[in-house]
């Protein structure tokens, strides 16, 4: 079975067309100003116009206001939200039963206590991503490109699904797939050839690897 990819931070048509001749299973678009990933409303949802159906459009914001979360469901069209800020456990039960549709929590992972956090939000989500914890005084809450240590979620027993995230390339993919035993995972600086700009070689090289350790066994 393929690990299911997810490449984060498209910005242009040529960035949608790549990424689904790779086979990605979800595309995402980051709505948050200080990410060189940062879309517009309009940009946006004329990039999802052009989202072949079955993959699953995914609306990235971090501490998100209604007001914002209103225009991008409104206009933009997408499947799913995610929550890459400091959302309280209430916040994302209010987002989920506002809007109806299915919620990504994203968790930052540094040590065990974080997984431990995580394990909490799996109760008001649909699904977790789970990136390393950036740290104090970064801008960004994700695409730093760090990883952390994939160890800490052996074992895990999830109740709902999830994503890896987190400083993940072509090079590393497969053994994070191997050690963490996820079956999702998610790229955004990884497959850039500068921040956000995107390689479409990388990306078709990223998804050929997520999946290349469950080919061999």
């Amino acid at each position: 079975m393929a690990v299911l990819c997810k490449l984060c931070g498209l910005k242009t048509l040529n960035d949608i067309e790549a990424a689904s001749l790779a086979g990605a299973a979800y595309v995402g678009f980051v709505f948050f100003q200080k990410s060189p990933r940062n879309l517009d409303i309009q940009t946006a949802q004329r990039l999802a116009l052009n989202v072949p159906v079955g993959i699953i459009k995914v609306a990235l914001v971090v501490n998100a206001s209604d007001t914002l979360l209103d225009d991008i469901i409104s206009t933009v069209g997408v499947d799913m939200l995610q929550l890459h800020g400091s959302e309280t456990l209430t916040r994302v039960s209010e987002v989920r039963r506002r809007y109806g549709l299915p919620v990504m929590k994203a968790v930052g992972i540094a040590n065990a206590s974080d997984v431990q956090k995580a394990h909490s939000y799996a109760e008001v989500a649909d699904q977790l991503l789970l990136d390393a914890k950036p740290f104090a005084g970064m801008d960004l809450p994700g695409g730093n490109g760090l990883s952390f240590d994939w160890g800490l979620l052996q074992g895990q027993n999830w109740s709902i699904p999830w994503m890896l995230a987190g400083g993940l390339t072509s090079e590393n993919v497969a053994a994070a797939v191997k050690l963490s035993g996820a079956k999702q995972v998610d790229v955004s600086s990884g497959i850039e050839m500068s921040p956000g700009q995107k390689d479409p070689e990388l990306m078709a090289r990223f998804i050929q690897n997520a999946s290349a350790q469950i080919a061999e066994e």
